[in-house]
């Protein structure tokens, strides 16, 4: 081991794209959606819709700033540089590792309901074995864990693509017009409490500054390849998401531990082709989590955030052993703690907590009017701003509901 090894700068645009794709959509989509549309009924689509748009505006913010400051430390640096507190960045940097923690933890859960589909496995089991395999993807090198993570997410964007060819010739249970007509104001408490739950599905774009050190001209390649995939992740979403409730009863997929398993079977298909699917989308999901939450450390630790031993390189994988092993073991007592539901929301607070201060930190950062460097990515001021205005609103309401 040594402190002198860096880490390896090999991602380009189209493998950090997919390793956002992959972190957005192996979550939500494939474990929530069904609790979601307990919560929306029929304005399930919209419910996605308004948690894409208060994404995308945090996405332009993050897009900026890591532009600004392409370093592995992602949150916790901007912070920094914002407001020059090292308790307060540190304070964020713990909860974005927390919060990455508390994801892949849910994704685990989530795993066993598509394993079910196969097996019957005892559900400890299952989510202890998942979390020691991808440890060992994470610790075997970042090409072959963002080799894995592309190819996973190809998987699991064609899996998607198949609910939606199939579902088209399934037997409607609701028109088009009822699908994507405008919420009535009876049903906004109920859509603002999915989008809540739903904006869970979103999170993992934020995940893609933390391998900043590992991308290839990361002031250019980090904004666009969070741009494509917030865009790609809410078109999915959002097709998924109405002919689901165009073809399945809201009760029967809000009661679905695999709901696009379900929206397959009630087209005529086999579960089996998407079920496999869905399991290599949630292990996905699971998997990017540890690296993001391992680099995370990695770059705290090399700005004195936290000991040092997390920013031991191994000289031979040139990745953060220490800091992975202690991610991976608070996954797996977070997975065997907690429910599912439980989890997703306590993520989704956490991370509107942390977007509303990154939203802020660049309108701050902004305000100062310092010279930046030639090749930073810029936004308009009003972006971060309404990105701050909106996850604001969104966590009174969850307090206030």
């Amino acid at each position: 081991m040594s402190d002198q090894v860096a880490l390896k700068r090999s991602l380009s645009l189209a493998a950090t794209s997919f390793y956002g794709i992959g972190t957005i959509v192996g979550a939500g989509i494939y474990a929530l959606i069904g609790k979601v549309a307990d919560e929306t009924g029929l304005s399930l689509p919209y419910a996605f819709l308004l948690a894409g748009i208060i994404a995308a505006f945090t996405a332009l913010s993050y897009a900026e700033l890591s532009s600004r400051y392409p370093q592995s430390a992602g949150s916790a640096t901007y912070i920094y540089q914002a407001w020059n507190r090292r308790w307060f960045a540190q304070l964020v940097g713990v909860l974005v590792a927390i919060t990455g923690i508390v994801s892949a933890a849910t994704i685990a859960n989530g795993f066993v309901g598509y394993l079910e589909l196969f097996i019957q496995v005892p559900e400890y089991l299952a989510i202890t074995l998942l979390v020691v395999l991808l440890t060992l993807i994470a610790l075997w090198g970042i090409n072959e864990s963002a080799l894995t993570v592309t190819l996973i997410t190809l998987v699991e964007v064609g899996g998607l693509l198949f609910v939606i060819f199939v579902s088209r010739e399934a037997p409607p249970v609701q028109e088009w017009q009822r699908v994507f007509a405008v919420p009535e104001m009876t049903a906004w408490p109920g859509l603002l409490v999915g989008s809540f739950l739903a904006f869970y599905a979103f999170i993992g774009f934020e995940d893609m500054v933390n391998i900043a050190e590992e991308v290839k001209n990361p002031r250019r390649t980090l904004p666009w390849a969070i741009l494509i995939a917030i865009g790609v992740s809410t078109l999915l979403y959002i097709l998924v998401a109405a002919i689901a409730v165009r073809t399945i009863p809201i009760h029967a997929l809000a009661q679905s531990g695999a709901p696009l398993a379900a929206m397959v079977s009630n087209a005529g298909y086999s579960t089996q082709f998407i079920g496999v699917i869905s399991m290599f989308a949630v292990v996905n999901g699971a998997l990017v989590q540890i690296i993001m939450a391992s680099r995370l450390l990695y770059g705290m630790a090399n700005k004195g955030m936290a000991p040092t031993v997390f920013a031991r390189v191994n000289a031979l994988t040139q990745t953060p052993v220490a800091s992975t092993l202690l991610v991976a073991g608070c996954i797996l007592v977070f997975a065997l703690w907690l429910p599912l539901t439980v989890l997703a929301k306590i993520t989704a607070f956490i991370m509107l907590v942390i977007f509303s201060l990154v939203n802020l930190c660049l309108v701050v950062i902004k305000l100062r009017r310092q010279p930046v460097k030639v090749g930073v990515t810029r936004y308009p001021l009003w972006c971060p701003a309404v990105g701050f205005l909106l996850c604001t609103a969104l966590i009174t309401f969850q307090l206030l509901a």
